[in-house]
């Protein structure tokens, strides 16, 4: 934890890092009954949908990345809801239950999975209930929910970037392991590539999210995937922009994130962003769910 961040969150590190660290098996795969499923009829095809929360309450937008899922906000949707938001969650075209969801769907149709796709497809989840809502976008979806934002300020109350690329350009050249050899090989090389490596290592997670990953993959498009990394090697620069138009950002990051440290902490200045460093690694939301829970209340209540 940073010193920003135990000046803006005291409790962050405290009562939530010991329910983080209490945190027992998880069935990712099987959403509670008390949550709402729907599918969201976007650009790109159907999206599906969870959400929790009471229906007057602020909206929040949770956005998963790329091979990532809404099931990654199990654990944090809860937490919100309980704090009175209403939050939902939805798999973006060509991810898991969204898998289905493409560029042949586009009117007219294209061929690859865009960075614009991506953003039609969020403002119109946005479009389909009260705005302006909170968004947070993980990992590639902070991109996204970023250029949105700027297309689309009116929609957004505010902008989280939950391990967002910190990097404008050939945003992948700050990975720790892979950033080296990424300028040299396409992104969409990289996809199956990238997709065999976590099916390689996913043994390091517990079992049970080892078990739902590897089960994901079975509805990913790998199409989808490579069409993100390959988008990933010319991120635009959209700091300049977004601390421009007054957009309140926060940029959250674990401390073993797969970009190199630092990088997190000189983009959120640049931004003029609040910023906070977690005791975990690139999924803060399902590894440390109640301090970015908690971290983020204490941002949108400020």
């Amino acid at each position: 934890m940073n010193a920003l961040a135990d000046e803006l969150f005291p409790g962050t590190g405290s009562d939530a890092a010991r329910l983080d660290a209490a945190i027992g098996p998880v069935e990712w795969a099987r959403v509670p009954s008390t949550f709402e499923r729907d599918v969201v009829d976007a650009p790109s095809g159907p999206l599906a949908r969870i959400a929790l929360g009471p229906a007057t309450g602020e909206r929040v937008v949770l956005v998963p990345g790329m091979t990532g899922s809404k099931e990654d906000f199990l654990l944090m949707m809860p937490l919100l809801a309980d704090a009175g938001y209403r939050v939902e969650a939805f798999d973006m075209a060509g991810q898991y239950e969204s898998g289905t969801a493409g560029p042949e769907r586009l009117d007219p149709p294209e061929r690859r999975y865009s960075l614009q796709l991506f953003v039609d497809d969020l403002v119109a989840v946005l479009d389909t209930g009260a705005t302006p809502a909170h968004v947070l976008g993980y990992s590639y979806a902070g991109t996204v929910a970023a250029d949105a934002a700027l297309q689309r300020l009116e929609l957004f109350a505010s902008l989280t970037l939950l391990s967002a690329p910190p990097l404008a350009g050939q945003a992948l050249r700050g990975f720790k392991v892979l950033g080296p050899l990424s300028p040299l090989v396409p992104g969409r090389a990289l996809g199956p590539v990238f997709i065999a490596a976590l099916r390689l290592n996913v043994h390091r997670a517990p079992v049970d999210r080892a078990r739902f990953v590897t089960d994901r993959f079975r509805l990913t498009r790998a199409s989808s995937v490579g069409d993100i990394l390959a988008l990933m090697q010319r991120t635009p620069d959209r700091a300049e922009e977004l601390r421009a138009s007054g957009m309140r950002v926060l940029v959250a990051v674990g401390a073993g994130d797969v970009w190199r440290p630092g990088l997190h902490e000189a983009f959120a200045r640049r931004l003029g962003a609040t910023f906070v460093e977690l005791p975990t690694g690139h999924s803060p939301c399902e590894t440390a769910p109640h301090q970015l829970t908690e971290a983020m209340l204490a941002f949108l209540r400020r």
